[in-house]
């Protein structure tokens, strides 16, 4: 590391659980954050100012003005442009030793698979439950470790996956893509601004512990918040034995 990136990055590297070998793991990194918005902005922030290596970015939206009161990379003069591009110049204001590269495109399975077995984890900051499936399907093709989050109104969800490890489910043993789900939006339902800070900032942690090497992952448990009466539940997961998805990788 040069002398630079020993101040910069000096008060992780203080961090006994953390020290020079974990900046320098995080360093040769690579991480795919998955949306561009609300949870997307303080995962992407926070892996970049944290020294990320390298960053892909994948959203096809464009910023909104009824977009910054929740999705803090974004500004009132970068309305308009593509998120990933706005998101990018963010990333960049803070540390421009990351290299980052952006995908104004719809995550669909041919994308996924192509850059999902680039990367050494994988953010999942979507709204959308077809898309979650599709990028669970190709995290457990590739054995990628999935972080995942979700927010809407006054409720939040975190979650690791990472079928890497033989009790680890997937995210479709918790939400089975059979089920019948109603998708909602927060263009119909209304989100707490600060709820999908907390919740991305939380996917930004467990990813770096993945990527640095820190401690044990979520995996195996999924954490619940309400913002209302801030309270937080911890349910254990498990592997389903039948789970239409990663099924085929039991022993």
């Amino acid at each position: 590391m040069r002398d630079d990136q020993l101040l910069r990055y000096s008060r992780h590297i203080l961090l006994d659980e953390w020290g020079v070998e974990g900046q320098e793991r995080v360093n040769a990194s690579h991480a795919l954050i998955i949306g561009a918005g609300g949870l997307g902005s303080p995962v992407a922030l926070y892996l970049a100012s944290a020294g990320v290596g390298r960053i892909s970015l994948v959203d096809h939206d464009h910023v909104d003005v009824t977009n910054l009161q929740r999705q803090i990379a974004h500004t009132q003069a970068r309305v308009g442009q593509p998120k990933v591009e706005s998101l990018r110049a963010a990333m960049s204001a803070i540390n421009p030793d990351v290299h980052i590269s952006t995908h104004a495109l719809k995550a669909d399975a041919t994308l996924l698979h192509r850059l999902v077995p680039q990367a050494d984890v994988i953010l999942d900051c979507t709204d959308n439950f077809e898309i979650r499936h599709a990028i669970n399907l190709a995290c457990v093709t590739h054995g990628k470790p999935l972080v995942s989050g979700a927010a809407l109104r006054l409720d939040g969800q975190l979650a690791v996956y990472d079928t890497q490890h033989t009790e680890s489910p997937c995210y479709a043993c918790v939400f089975p893509p059979t089920q019948n789900f109603e998708e909602t939006r927060c263009a119909t339902m209304g989100v707490l601004a600060p709820l999908v800070g907390v919740i991305g900032s939380l996917q930004a942690t467990e990813a770096l512990k993945i990527l640095s090497g820190m401690g044990s992952s979520l995996r195996g448990q999924l954490m619940m918040f309400n913002a209302q009466h801030m309270e937080w539940q911890t349910l254990q997961t498990h592997r389903q034995a039948h789970c239409p998805v990663c099924s085929s990788l039991r022993r």
